[in-house]
């Protein structure tokens, strides 16, 4: 028999790992399961300035005591363990993963997104060789060189600020001519003499031979097209939300993120979404958080309400 648990959660970011304190907090039987490591993209931030109670810490700081704060009160982790598929069966859900298989009254998907790749040429065959997602991971390899960000929103402009630490030129390279980005990260960025803005403006080829040495540029009020050195691209257009293993197809908005009440219930029966795959208007740690909590809580209540009424496996 599968184990079975009252709540099992899926990814360990902010958003899981506060839904794992209150699913443990609330004397259920909780599970989480990351495919990495317990933080998510925490893990890839360096410094956090946004987070309420903390003027400054490190992304793997701040990481190490959500999961120390959870773990206190009992909640359970399994680490590179992949989440496969999610079918609801009666009033359960059957887990699936790479390695096991479980069993859950309620789902509370926490998995994140993936970062969104341009589709252009080179960009498969450079990365990690020139090519990143990752400014904190990779940006010391970049030390003198010449760096080229694509994107125009938070992420964009706030690791573009980051990445001046190790680039002797920053190039911005967007495709519209204003940014998306919180205006506080703008005026940091027009701040810093290492940074150009490039507007109206995309990448269509990443070229170079064993490494990137430079980008083909297009700019889209003229057409015009040139190449432009740079030893560095990093691309932060967006993240996919990561709802592949989910078998029941809950609502979800054009770019596939969950539709969910205030309760952060989708339309399927037990299943809780919160965090960066849920549609909603911003995505910031604080509301990744606040959304775990009303999951785990609004899942405590469902568990109440079904082992009432009759549990039928």
């Amino acid at each position: 028999m599968k184990e079975l648990y009252e709540i099992i959660i899926i990814g360990a970011g902010p958003a899981g790992l506060t839904a794992g304190l209150y699913g443990s907090r609330s004397n259920l039987r909780t599970l989480i399961i990351e495919k990495g490591l317990p933080g998510g993209q925490l893990l890839n931030t360096e410094i956090i300035e946004d987070y309420t109670g903390f003027e400054h810490v490190t992304g793997i700081e701040l990481a190490q005591k959500m999961e120390a704060h959870a773990r206190k009160f009992g909640v359970e982790i399994k680490t590179g363990e992949e989440v496969k598929s999610i079918r609801r069966s009666g009033d359960l859900f059957e887990v699936t993963t790479d390695e096991s298989a479980y069993r859950a009254i309620t789902i509370v998907a926490t998995a994140g997104g993936t970062a969104q790749k341009l589709g252009v040429v080179g960009e498969e065959e450079f990365a990690g060789r020139g090519v990143s997602y990752c400014a904190v991971c990779d940006g010391a390899f970049f030390n003198g060189q010449v760096i080229t960000v694509v994107g125009g929103g938070d992420a964009a402009v706030e690791e573009a600020n980051y990445l001046t630490r190790f680039g002797s030129k920053v190039y911005l390279v967007h495709r519209r001519n204003e940014f998306r980005a919180q205006k506080i990260l703008q005026d940091q960025l027009f701040q810093n003499p290492k940074i150009e803005v490039i507007w109206d403006t995309v990448v269509e080829e990443i070229k170079g031979d064993r490494e990137v040495d430079r980008v083909l540029f297009k700019n889209l009020k003229t057409g015009d097209t040139r190449e432009h050195p740079t030893q560095g691209v990093f691309i932060f257009i967006g993240f996919k939300p990561n709802t592949y293993f989910l078998d029941d197809h809950p609502a979800h908005d054009e770019s596939g993120h969950l539709i969910t009440n205030d309760r952060m219930e989708t339309n399927v029966p037990g299943l809780f979404a919160a965090g960066d795959l849920r549609a909603q208007l911003v995505r910031q740690i604080t509301n990744a958080v606040g959304d775990a909590t009303v999951a785990a809580l609004a899942a405590e209540k469902y568990i109440t309400h079904l082992k009432h009424k009759g549990l039928k496996e």
